[in-house]
C-alpha cells in the first residue's frame, strides 16, 4: 500500500466534504495498492473513509488474494455467489458508519452495482473521478524520470520503424513490430495505432488490415509502459513521396505543435496552450478539421489529468506532464498528427520525445 497517496486521498475526501471514497479495480487501485484484481460483474473494491480507515468488499473468489495484498490490519468482507451482495455491503457500511453518508466513486465503478446498492441501502454516491486525478496530477522527480525513460524507449522504436516500413506490408505488420521492439527493450507494449491512407483521417482508428502502398501516408501513434509509467508519441510519415496539399498540412500541424509546446510554462492557463496551437490551424482555414483537444495528461495511465483544452482553465504547475498533439483530419482524404509529451520540471518546460519532427519520406 502506498501510504503517502492514501493519505492524500483522505485529505481530499475531507476537503470535498465526502464521507468516503470507493475505488473499483483499475489503474487507480494499482496506483494506491500496487495491485488490482480483474474487474468483472461481481462487486468489489476498496473503501477509504474520511477518518483514514480502509476496508475492502469482494467475492470469496478474491478474498485470499486481497488479504495478502492488504495485510491483517485491513478488514476484508467476502460474499458468496449465492448471497445477495448488498447484504454484505450494508453490514460493512454499518460497521464504518456510512449509512446515510456520501461516497465518491472512481471512474471504473460499475453503474449497475452502484444502482443496486442505492436501491437497497440509504447511501449517496457521487462522481469522485477528480479525486484520483488530483492525487496523480503532480509528478515527483522520480516519476518524471520514469516518463522520460518510457519516452526514450519509444524514440528508439521509432528509429527502427523508419527502416522497417515498406510498401506491401499491412498496418498490422507495423503494429507487431512496435510491440516486439518494446518487449526487446524491456518495456510492456501499451498501444499502437497505425493508420495509413484514408484511415489516417480517423483520429482513433482501430483497424489494421490496409496494405501500405507505393505512395502513402501513415500516422503512427504508439506508446509503452516502463516501470509503471507510460509513453505516448505520434509521428506522421510518408512513403514514396508527398503531395503538395499533404506538405502544406504537415507544415501547418508542425507549426501548431511547436506553438503549443512553446506556450507551456508554469502558471500558464491550460486553455491558452490549446489556443496557441489551435489559432494557427484556424487562421489557415483548417479549423473544422482539428476536432480534438490539444492534449491530455499522462503518467501511470496514458490518459489522465490535466486535459489541455479550451474549457480547462487550470494553471499549469511544476510536476505536470501532458501531450501536445494537434491534428488535421479530412475524411476520405488523409489526416496528420504530431504528438510529443511535455513535462514541467524544476528546470522549466521539457519536451521528452526526441524523435525528429521534420518531414520524413521513407
Amino acid at each position: 500500500m502506498r501510504e503517502e497517496y492514501l493519505d492524500r486521498l483522505v485529505k481530499l475526501i475531507n476537503e470535498k466534504n465526502y464521507d468516503a471514497a470507493f475505488i473499483a479495480p483499475s489503474e487507480d487501485m494499482d496506483f494506491l495498492l500496487g495491485h488490482s484484481p480483474n474487474l468483472c460483474e461481481r462487486f468489489q473494491g476498496l473503501f477509504v473513509t474520511n477518518e483514514g480507515e480502509y476496508f475492502y468488499i469482494c467475492n470469496l473468489l478474491t478474498v485470499d488474494e486481497i488479504r495478502e495484498v492488504l495485510g491483517k490490519k485491513t478488514k476484508v468482507y467476502g460474499w458468496f455467489d449465492g448471497d445477495i451482495f448488498t447484504d454484505t455491503v450494508e453490514r460493512a457500511f454499518r460497521d464504518y458508519n456510512l449509512i446515510g453518508k456520501t461516497i465518491a466513486v472512481n471512474s471504473t465503478s460499475r453503474a449497475f452495482n452502484i444502482l443496486e446498492i442505492t436501491n437497497k441501502i440509504n447511501v449517496k454516491f457521487v462522481n469522485g473521478k477528480s479525486l484520483m486525478e488530483e492525487i496523480r496530477i503532480i509528478k515527483s522527480d522520480e516519476e518524471l524520470n520514469g516518463l522520460r525513460r518510457a519516452a526514450e524507449i519509444t524514440d528508439q522504436v521509432f528509429t527502427e520503424l523508419r527502416t522497417f516500413i515498406k510498401p506491401g506490408m499491412k498496418e498490422a505488420d507495423i503494429q507487431n513490430k512496435i510491440n516486439e521492439s518494446f518487449i526487446e527493450k524491456g518495456a510492456e507494449p501499451g498501444f499502437a495505432i497505425v493508420a495509413s491512407g484514408y484511415n489516417s483521417a480517423l483520429p482513433h482508428y482501430t483497424g489494421n488490415d490496409r496494405i501500405i502502398q507505393e505512395k502513402d501516408i501513415i500516422i503512427i501513434d504508439f506508446g509503452c509502459k516502463y516501470n509503471n509509467f507510460c509513453s505516448d508519441m505520434t509521428r506522421t510519415v510518408f512513403v514514396g513521396g508527398i503531395s503538395e496539399e499533404e506538405k502544406k498540412v504537415y507544415d501547418l500541424v508542425l507549426k501548431a505543435n511547436i506553438a503549443g509546446e512553446s506556450k507551456v510554462k508554469e502558471g500558464v492557463i491550460a486553455s491558452n496552450v490549446d489556443k496557441a496551437a489551435r489559432q494557427i490551424i484556424n487562421q489557415a482555414g483548417y479549423g473544422k478539421y482539428f476536432t480534438t483537444r490539444l492534449g491530455h495528461g499522462i503518467g501511470y495511465s496514458v490518459h489522465e489529468a490535466p486535459d489541455i483544452k479550451g474549457s480547462n482553465h487550470r494553471e499549469l504547475e511544476q510536476g505536470m506532464a501532458f501531450s501536445i498533439e494537434p491534428g488535421i483530419y479530412m475524411k476520405d482524404k488523409f489526416g496528420i498528427r504530431i504528438e510529443d509529451i511535455v513535462v514541467i520540471s524544476k528546470n522549466g518546460r521539457e519536451v521528452i520525445n526526441k524523435s525528429p519532427k521534420e518531414l520524413i519520406i521513407l
